[in-house]
C-alpha cells in the first residue's frame, strides 16, 4: 500500500438501505486520488497550469465485498500498478478503520490528456518518479 487517506462516511453518502451508495465508493477513491498528488506537492490546478495537462478517469472497476454504513471511518487506499508514458493504472482500496475489514477492492485507469486537444499527453516525470517510489 502506498498511500492512504481517512474518510468519514456522512448521511448524505448513503442509500434508503443506511449503507453506502455504490457510486460514492468512486468519490472517495477521486478524493484519495486528489490528497495523493496533493501530498507529493501537485496540485490539480497547478498541473493544468504548468504542464497544460489533467488527468481524466479511462476505466474504473470495483468489486463490493461488505457495506460502510453511516458514521463509520475508512480507509482509502492509492497503490500505484503500472503505468505507460501517458497512462496509470492504480489499486485503490476502501477498509473500515475499526476493524481493518476489506469492503471494496477497486481499479482506476487515469489517462494525462492536454487541456487544449483533450488527447493523450505524456504524464509528468516528476509525478511518475514520486509514485513509483512513495511508500
Amino acid at each position: 500500500m502506498n498511500y492512504r487517506f481517512p474518510v468519514r462516511v456522512y448521511y448524505e453518502d448513503t442509500d434508503a438501505a443506511g449503507i453506502v451508495y455504490y457510486a460514492n465508493y468512486f468519490r472517495f477513491m477521486e478524493r484519495t486520488r486528489t490528497e495523493w498528488l496533493r501530498e507529493l506537492g501537485f496540485e490539480q490546478d497547478w498541473l493544468r497550469q504548468e504542464y497544460g495537462v489533467v488527468f481524466v478517469v479511462r476505466s474504473a472497476a470495483a468489486e463490493y465485498l461488505a457495506p460502510a454504513r453511516f458514521n463509520d471511518l475508512l480507509w482509502v487506499t492509492g497503490e500505484l500498478l503500472d503505468h505507460s508514458r501517458t497512462a496509470m493504472t492504480i489499486r485503490q482500496n476502501v477498509y473500515r478503520q475499526e476493524d481493518g475489514k476489506l469492503l471494496c477492492k477497486g481499479k482506476v485507469g487515469i489517462v494525462s490528456v492536454d487541456i487544449e486537444s483533450f488527447r493523450p499527453s505524456p504524464i509528468p516525470a516528476a509525478i511518475l518518479e514520486k509514485l513509483k517510489h512513495a511508500e
